[in-house]
């Protein structure tokens, strides 16, 4: 069963999305809360699989909560997609540097809602080839120039390679086709990575790739 926290400001919002993940039979709703000091109280007692927590919030806004619950060691397990009213929303990037796996528009369609929710939980970054590539893109130019942050030297060239490639937004597939493998050895290379690199999900990846400057802002490989 799918354990999954709602933090959002409107409740108008918050019981559009428990209607739908609660009428699903591996999905539960386990909690609901009005802003992100709430958010972050309850998933400290309960360890949800999964906030949907919205960027804009009174008390603690979404950003600040997902930092916090994201840097505590017994809350790896939770993973976080972020809320936002418009794809390109400001706050995106910095929600995916703080430990988000994703972000969902609030009028998402029902059965992107469900897939997202499913496909996080088992590991997966939220975020499409496309939108990979427009949003990173987009706020990475924004943000001050890469630094060497992140333990690079010790990926193989192979893993670097990998890298480069999750950050453009490809899937394992694709990772495989370009560089000639089975996707199997390209899930195993991605994998290696994100232990390596302290990485919490795939979303992480491509944050480093950008931040280490191993992608460059419009660099399409």
């Amino acid at each position: 069963m799918i354990r999954v926290l709602l933090a959002d400001d409107q409740a108008l919002v918050r019981a559009g999305f428990r209607a739908l993940l609660d009428a699903q039979p591996d999905i539960e709703v386990v909690a609901e809360a009005a802003d992100g000091r709430e958010a972050l109280t309850l998933v400290g007692q309960l360890r949800p699989d999964l906030v949907m927590m919205d960027i804009r919030m009174p008390v603690l806004d979404g950003l600040a909560a997902t930092r916090r619950i994201t840097s505590r060691p017994e809350l790896t397990s939770v993973r976080v997609v972020m809320l936002t009213t418009f794809e390109l929303d400001d706050y995106v990037f910095e929600a995916l540097r703080a430990g988000a796996s994703g972000f969902l528009v609030k009028d998402t369609e029902p059965d992107e809602l469900l897939r997202a929710t499913r496909a996080v939980v088992a590991g997966d970054a939220l975020l499409s080839p496309g939108v990979t590539r427009r949003l990173i893109a987009e706020f990475a130019a924004r943000s001050k120039a890469p630094e060497q942050t992140l333990p690079l030297a010790g990926l193989t060239d192979r893993e670097r390679e990998v890298l480069a490639l999750v950050g453009l937004g490809l899937s394992n597939e694709e990772i495989a086709r370009r560089l000639v493998l089975s996707p199997l050895t390209a899930k195993t290379h991605v994998s290696r990575a994100m232990v390596k690199l302290g990485a919490r999900d795939r979303a992480q990846l491509v944050v480093a790739a950008y931040e280490s400057g191993l992608v460059r802002p419009g660099w399409l490989g």
